[in-house]
This record gives C-alpha cells, sequence and structure tokens, in this order.
C-alpha cells in the first residue's frame, strides 16, 4: 500500500486531506512525494512560525535531544524555566503553566479563572462567559466554551457552566451579570475558526473595563493569534488592554506540541500544589524549540509582519472575485465569490498550500516568509478567485 492508502486504513477518518504527501521542505517552500513544490501558506495551521526546517529552532532542539529529552515536573529543567521568564518579561504575566496544545492551555486557564473566583467569591461562583462564533478547542470542555453550536451536535451533554454571548454587544454581558455569577470572561481577539473575524477596539475594551469593575478575570485566548502573528507580539496587545490570564499555543513551539496558559497579577497565585498538571508540559526539548521562537519575535520582525500585511490586503482589496478581506497582520481571511473550498483546490494545483475558515480563504503564512514568496503566492491565490 502507498501512504495514502496506509492512512486512509489505519488513521482514524477524522480529517478530510487533500491528495498531497508533503515529504520535504525549506522555509516556505515544501515538496511532495511526486517533487512538486509548494509555497506554505498556512504553516501547518499558523504553527511553524519561522518556516519549514528552521535551523535555528532546529539546531536548538536537538542539542537539547543530546542532553535530556523528557523529565517529570518533579524535577527542574533549564528550557522551561527560560522560556516562563521569557514570556513573563515580554508581557507582563506573572507565571506560566505549559502544556501540550491550545485547548490544553484554555483548560488551564478555565481552571484558574473558576479557583480565582471561588476562591474570592464562593463556590457557585463558576460560570465561564465565551463570544458566539468563538472557537477555544475540541476536548469537551472547550468545545462547551465554543460558542458554534454545530460543533456540540455529536458529543452532548458537554461540561456545564459555559454561557455564550454575542460579541460587540457589550450591555448583553451586563445584563447576564445581573443574574448570573460569571468566574470569567474568556475571548480571541480574532475569531480564528469563526471565519477571522476581528473584535471591534471599542468592545474590547468596553469588556475589559466591566471585567475589571467586577474582579471578573478576563482571559484572552491567544492559541492561533499568538506569538507575532498579529503584527504584536500578541493580539490582545493591538487593543492596548491586558488580560488576566492568556492561553497560547500553536506558532510558540515553532512545529513541537507545546501549550502555555500565561497568569497575570490578579491570577498569578490561583492555582497550588496538586491543583493541575501535566505530565508532558514543559518539555525540554519542545521549550528550547520555543525560546528561538520567542527570542526572535522582536519589534524589526514584527514590522515586518505589518508591512507584509499591509501588502496582502492592498492586493486583495479590489482584486476580481474577492467580496471581503479581513483579519490582522498574517493571520487573514478572503472572502471569495467562487466557494473557498475550490479556491484552495486551484491554488494547490498551481503550486500554493492555503486553508479555509468557515467560508473564507485563510492565510496564515510564517512571520518570516521572503517578499518573492510571498508576492508570487498571493498572484497565484488572487487568479484562484476569478
Amino acid at each position: 500500500m502507498g501512504i495514502k492508502e496506509t492512512d486512509d486504513k489505519y488513521v482514524a477518518g477524522t480529517y478530510k486531506r487533500f491528495p498531497v504527501e508533503i515529504i520535504s521542505g525549506k522555509g516556505s517552500v515544501v515538496k511532495d512525494v511526486t517533487g512538486k513544490e509548494y509555497i506554505d501558506m498556512g504553516c501547518g495551521i499558523g504553527v511553524t512560525s519561522f518556516g519549514i526546517c528552521d535551523d535555528t529552532w532546529k539546531d536548538a532542539v536537538v542539542a537539547q535531544l543530546d542532553k535530556v529529552q523528557h523529565m517529570s515536573n518533579l524535577y527542574y529543567t533549564e528550557p522551561c524555566a527560560l522560556l516562563a521568564k521569557a514570556l513573563c518579561e515580554k508581557t507582563g504575566m506573572k507565571k506560566v503553566f505549559f502544556g501540550n496544545s491550545g485547548a490544553e492551555a484554555n483548560e488551564c486557564a478555565i481552571k484558574a479563572a473558576r479557583k480565582y473566583s471561588q476562591d474570592k467569591k464562593g463556590s457557585e461562583w463558576f460560570t465561564i462567559v465565551t463570544l458566539k462564533n468563538s472557537f477555544h478547542g475540541r476536548t469537551l470542555t472547550t468545545l462547551a466554551a465554543t460558542g458554534q453550536e454545530h460543533y456540540h451536535e455529536l458529543f452532548t451533554p458537554l461540561t456545564p457552566g459555559f454561557v455564550h454571548v454575542t460579541a460587540g454587544d457589550i450591555d448583553e454581558l451586563k445584563k447576564l451579570a445581573e443574574s448570573t455569577k460569571i468566574a470569567g470572561v474568556m475571548i480571541e481577539c480574532i475569531q480564528g475558526e469563526g471565519g477571522v473575524i476581528p473584535l471591534e477596539a471599542e468592545y474590547v475594551k468596553a469588556l475589559r473595563k466591566f471585567t475589571e469593575e467586577n474582579d471578573i478575570p478576563l482571559i484572552a485566548d491567544e492559541v492561533q493569534t499568538g506569538n507575532g502573528r498579529t503584527g504584536c507580539l500578541y493580539a490582545y496587545m493591538n487593543y492596548g488592554i491586558v488580560p488576566d490570564i492568556v492561553s497560547t499555543a500553536k506558532g510558540i513551539g515553532g512545529g513541537l506540541p507545546l501549550g502555555a496558559c500565561l497568569l497575570g497579577e490578579k491570577c498569578q497565585n490561583a492555582l497550588g500544589y496538586g491543583d493541575h498538571g501535566s505530565t508532558f508540559g514543559g518539555n525540554p526539548v519542545c521549550c528550547a524549540g520555543a525560546l528561538t521562537i520567542i527570542n526572535r519575535i522582536d519589534e524589526k520582525l514584527l514590522e515586518e509582519v505589518k508591512k507584509k500585511s499591509a501588502y496582502i490586503f492592498n492586493a486583495f482589496k479590489d482584486a476580481e472575485g474577492v467580496e471581503d478581506i479581513s483579519g490582522m497582520g498574517l493571520m487573514i481571511g478572503i472572502k471569495t465569490s467562487r466557494p473557498a473550498g475550490e479556491v484552495v483546490s486551484a491554488c494547490i494545483e498551481n503550486g500554493v498550500l492555503c486553508l479555509t475558515a468557515k467560508d473564507r480563504v485563510r492565510l496564515l503564512p510564517a512571520l518570516n516568509i521572503s517578499w518573492d514568496l510571498l508576492e508570487k503566492a498571493v498572484d497565484i491565490i488572487k487568479n484562484a478567485c476569478k
């Protein structure tokens, strides 16, 4: 059997794969089993921040493999401690809990918010409020947090204690608070799986003001938006607010599984000994690689991300077959006249890999994609939109 046949026979059928078998790559170019090359505009869904086989990341990972590949969290390891230090220094957060994925980071964020609120206000303070059209993960609890009913349909009953409100309507949240004991509010500043839709700045600021006045932890889900993706280190920084808890994953690991839950001043001591744990969380190999990602996301790189973002927005603004473009930084959604799936298939035929988000073509290129590759990919995508 070939790889496709072997995969179809033995791997759970949860993914509708494109008929492409990727075997190698470098930077923003990958190659399939036939030798055909593709410009990667999806980055493993925002994961390979500096591209495929990034030398700096790879050298750090290999060097750590030559030391120790894993240790229990009963012991200290340098990469884990240094990564937590870097994250706190760059964000002003106070503590970090490491897991393996975005869903785990969000689970930790939810637990921390509930623990803080229940310790301070009482056991009945457990409801977490999220936004309609949101996406927070695929575990039963993060599915419950996700504000899209079609993700819920096959898996009820979900974890109780979640309510979804309309994004942009601060009065709806205020009214809910009159009858519901809210333990935390969790938002994505840009709703990625919901169609790459940024929240309005006025709403985010009003939300932060309301949660501060009512001593409600505000959680920023930065799983997809974080680690330089939007032109700031984390998307909430574009809005001039500071949340109490930040969850992140994807791009922080550079290609290895890593999630992080950052706890601010208010919630830094919410979780104590034995309250939470993760066997592989803070794995030294993953953290060694992640350090090279975080340490290279500087102002120079972020300015390049903003310039490339402006180029993409301008290129598609009045392009044939394009109805709308949304997003921020290098997290972009393009509403096309043709079905998004057809556009993505046409792009694959012409050597570009991109994604979808609801009815939009989604672009998540490497933060350091070269200008020549970016321009070539944009031309191919524009032609596919016609």
